[in-house]
This record gives C-alpha cells, sequence and structure tokens, in this order.
C-alpha cells in the first residue's frame, strides 16, 4: 500500500505528537482492560507504563525497524489468575505474575535462538499464505463481537444474542455510529491532515455526542464523576514493589503450577506473533521476518514482555488495533511509535490524563474498533489474493482456518481446576498447518505419476506424427 510515511521517516514534531497520542487512542482500551479483568488491585496506570516501557525494548531488538506497539496482552488472562488462584497472598500473586512473564519470555527466547541457527525458511514453508492469510483474518473477525458488543453497550442483551434498544441503547449506538462515519470520512474524503488523524476526530465527534447526551439527560453516557477529587500527579503500583514482598513465599509447588500456567500459552502466542508480523510486513511492504529478522521480534516480544511485567504485571504483545492505525493512516513510521511510548509513560503518571483516557465510553470505541479489527479482517483475506484457490489443497486449508476460527473453537486443555486455553486464533492456526503439511505431502505423491505421463504423451504424439 502507499505509506504517507515510511518506516524510517520522522513527521514534524506537532505532528508527531497528535500522530502518537493517536496510536495511544488505538491501544488504550485493550491495554488498560486487562488489568480490570484479573483485578486484585492491579494499577491501568501500571499497565500502560508497562506497555511503554516494554515497546522500547521491542524497538531496540528490531533495530527501529518494525513499526507496532505492544500492549497487554489477553491470552495470558487464565495464566494470571491462576498466580492469584488458591487464595495466594497479594503479594505472592505479584511475585507469580512477574514469575510467569519470565517462563514466557524465555519460551520466547529460546524459539529465537532456534530460528537464528535453523533460518525462517522452515516456517514460511509450515505456514505459507494460505494458512497466515485466513489466520491474520480470523484474528479480525475473533474480535468483532467486541467492537459491535462495545458499540451496542448500552442496549439489553438477551439470551438469543439481539440487542433490545431502549432509548439509552440508541444514545449509546448513534455515539458508535458518529465515531464509525466520521473515522471512514475523515479517512477516505479528508485532506492530508484527516487523513492521518482519523481516529482523534472520529473519537472527539464521538465524545462531543456522548457529552451532549449526557449533559442533556438523555443517557449517562459519560461518567464525569472520575473527574472529581482526582489528584495531579502519582506514582503508578508497580507490579514489582507489591511483588518483591512475595518473593519469600514462592515454593516449588507455585513455580510449577506459574509455569504449567504461562509455558503453553506463551507457544500459542508465538504463532500469533509470527501472523501478526506477516501482517504487518504486507502492509508495510517488507518482509520483518528476515529483516530484522524472526529471532529478533521474538527477542523483542519476548524480553518487552518480561520487562513490561516487572511494571505492569500483564506479559505484551504486538497489537493489532496498532497494525490497524498504521494500515488506515498510512503512518508507519517507527518515531510515531516510539513517541507513543514516550507518551504511554509519562501519562502513567498523570492522572488527569489517565482519567480522560478512561472516560472515552466504551461506545466511541466501538465505533473505532469496527474500523480497527475490520482492518485486520481484510488485510488477512489480501493475503489470500494470489492463492490458486481453485486448487483443492489451497481451498481445504483456507476453509479450515475459517470455519474454525469464525466457529469459536476454544479449547481448554487439562482438568477443570487447571486448564490451559488454546484461543479460536490459535486452534484455526494449528488446524490449517496440520492440514496444510498432509495435503502436501498428498500432492507431493500425486505429481509424480503425472509428470511421467506428461511426458511420455509429447513423445507419443511425435511417433504419430
Amino acid at each position: 500500500m502507499n505509506l504517507a510515511y515510511g518506516v524510517k521517516d520522522k513527521p514534524k514534531f506537532g505532528q508527531l505528537i497528535v500522530f502518537a497520542f493517536q496510536q495511544l487512542l488505538a491501544i488504550l482500551a485493550a491495554t488498560i482492560v486487562v488489568p480490570v479483568i484479573v483485578g486484585h488491585d492491579m494499577a491501568q496506570s501500571a499497565a500502560l507504563f508497562g506497555a511503554g516501557i516494554g515497546t522500547i525494548v521491542y524497538q531496540l531488538f528490531t533495530k527501529f525497524r518494525s513499526p507496532v506497539f505492544l500492549g497487554s496482552s489477553f491470552a495470558f488472562l487464565g495464566s494470571m489468575a491462576a498466580a492469584f488462584a488458591g487464595g495466594v497472598s497479594a503479594s505472592l500473586g505479584y511475585a507469580g505474575l512477574i514469575l510467569g512473564a519470565i517462563f514466557a519470555g524465555l519460551v520466547y527466547v529460546v524459539i529465537a535462538i532456534i530460528v537464528k541457527i535453523a533460518g525462517v525458511n522452515w516456517i514460511n514453508k509450515l505456514m505459507p499464505a494460505a494458512v497466515i492469510g485466513p489466520t491474520v483474518a480470523i484474528i479480525g473477525l475473533s474480535l468483532a463481537g467486541n467492537a459491535v458488543g462495545d458499540s451496542l453497550s448500552g442496549a439489553t442483551k438477551l439470551d438469543d444474542g439481539t440487542f433490545l434498544m431502549t432509548k439509552n441503547g440508541w444514545a449509546f449506538f448513534i455515539c458508535a455510529i458518529v465515531t464509525l462515519f466520521v473515522v471512514m470520512i475523515c479517512s477516505v474524503y479528508g485532506k492530508k491532515t484527516a487523513k492521518l488523524i482519523p481516529f482523534i476526530i472520529g473519537i472527539a465527534a464521538g465524545y462531543a455526542v456522548a457529552t451532549i447526551f449526557t449533559l442533556t439527560g438523555v443517557a449517562q453516557v459519560i461518567d464525569f464523576s472520575k473527574f472529581k477529587d482526582m489528584t495531579l500527579f502519582a506514582i503508578p503500583q508497580f507490579t514489582l514493589l507489591t511483588g518483591i514482598d512475595g518473593l519469600s513465599e514462592i515454593s516449588g509447588s507455585y513455580v510449577a503450577t506459574i509455569a504449567v500456567a504461562y509455558v503453553p500459552v506463551a507457544f500459542v502466542v508465538f504463532a500469533e506473533h509470527i501472523a501478526d508480523h506477516k501482517n504487518l510486513s504486507s502492509i508495510i511492504g517488507s518482509e520483518l521476518l528476515e529483516d530484522p529478522g524472526l529471532h529478533r521480534t521474538l527477542l523483542g516480544d519476548g524480553v518487552g514482555s518480561m520487562v513490561g511485567a516487572l511494571f505492569g504485571g500483564c506479559p505484551n504483545t504486538t497489537y493489532g488495533e496498532s497494525i490497524g492505525c498504521v494500515a488506515i493512516t498510512g503512518n508507519a513510521s517507527v518515531v510515531t511509535i516510539l513517541t507513543t511510548a514516550i507518551i504511554a509513560i509519562l501519562a502513567s503518571f498523570f492522572n488527569p490524563f489517565i482519567v480522560l483516557l478512561g472516560s472515552i465510553p466504551s461506545c466511541v470505541m466501538g465505533g473505532v474498533c469496527i474500523t480497527l479489527y475490520g482492518f485486520i479482517a481484510v488485510s488477512g483475506l489480501k493475503m489470500i489474493q494470489n492463492v490458486d484457490l481453485g486448487e483443492n489443497r489451497n481451498l481445504f486449508v483456507v476453509a479450515v482456518v475459517l470455519i474454525a476460527g469464525i466457529g469459536g473453537m476454544k479449547l481448554g486443555i487439562g482438568t477443570q481446576s487447571t486448564f490451559v486455553t488454546l484461543t479460536s486464533v490459535a486452534c484455526a492456526l494449528i488446524l490449517g498447518i496440520i492440514t496444510n503439511l498432509v495435503l502436501s505431502k498428498n500432492d507431493a505423491k500425486a505429481k509424480a505419476p503425472a509428470a511421467v505421463e506428461e511426458t511420455a504423451e509429447p513423445a507419443a504424439k511425435t511417433d504419430a506424427e
């Protein structure tokens, strides 16, 4: 695609700050919601700090060639919950978060070493476009429910999944639709500046409508009470500060529990790591698995997760929202990503900024995410444009990935009390890889006789002539 700013380009300072703020808005909701889901007083500001510092580590390892932001990973939600399971103390649970992130990061380091020695050709054979393309599409499609749910968060959801539209529901939905269409109109019809910051303009428009609804009493879309009694500055509750007291409580059985909870998930996220970087490569027109290399992106992701978890408790991962933002705006500048990371770090200490961002209604973010997740899905579909779907092997591979992913094949492996979750994306990818390997072998066997027949047929024709 045509990029407004390439990977090495440096926007002017004023533009840079605006572009970075837009990236922050794109990744914000998912990054700070993970600690909320896990609970146990995990701080959203600490997660934001951890995401920022983890992104900087990632950029250092990738030689500033991969324009993507790292944020809190949803894949490790079950693993993080395991750190607090069994009534363990808060300090031990926080120590478990750090220990788990180290285990997950070490998985990436080991794989990175293997990739450095063996190269990446085996990955391209294992996961060709027929596997990676639909998998990337599934990453976007699997998030579609979140975007729709947020957009209709004011409505009443019935047992059959229908959203019953009340006055409150319509107000929330209108905010989402206004945000969505302003983003699309700015991106398609806007001049250069509007094309580069459609999310900021869209969120501002949605927020303005939400404010009107709230102040006029139509619906309570924004909770302005969050702004009361807030301090100006505050030091985030870093995981390391709380977890250091729990180090003395760690036992061998607890270490084993954390390892079992984190290590298998790390292998699953590794597959998603490849899909994300394949997608980003197609957007920026440069193969990241070769330059800077998969071993570097893995090291950056793994070590970035370790460092980020020391502060925010959450293992990090490359964010589809960030990739979608790059795709829609055409801004692939790594300097923008670095500036976003710095703003995230500074903002984690500034309460008014955190409260302002946290006050953005979920319906407004839902309108934005319809475009972000949609672009991820479309990017994956574009990867299979050159795949010959007239060949049954490719057709079956793509079909299996799409149906497993869209169908929600989510598996829990283990006992009812302790199990590892394979997400629908992971299941779809694994099935796609297996299908591709099985059918490739059969295809190779089938080609041998065909080659003999093709050789014999011209000879027969020559004799007849």
